[in-house]
């Protein structure tokens, strides 16, 4: 255990801020995965704007890494793109 009460409270916030990240992270995750079980294609491009920017602001944040959240916007528009 830490001895100064500086890195006691450093593990304090580092806990919070890992339950922080971890929340929005997985709500990113399962916004992803609603938009590809999609199968409607006027529904999923309504989702895309809101999901794209939920990601982007993660990857401003260092949540997910940039080009974590690029490839997977890319792989977004392609699918709402190829649905009929």
């Amino acid at each position: 255990m830490a001895n100064h009460k500086s890195s006691i409270k450093r593990i304090r916030q580092t806990e919070k801020r890992k339950l922080h990240n971890r929340y929005y992270a997985k709500t990113a995750r399962n916004a992803v995965r609603n938009l590809r079980a999609t199968t409607e294609k006027a529904v999923a491009a309504e989702m895309l704007p809101k999901i794209s920017s939920m990601l982007d602001k993660l990857a401003k944040r260092n949540i997910i890494h940039k080009n974590k959240a690029s490839n997977l916007k890319s792989k977004l528009t392609v699918f709402v793109n190829k649905l009929a």
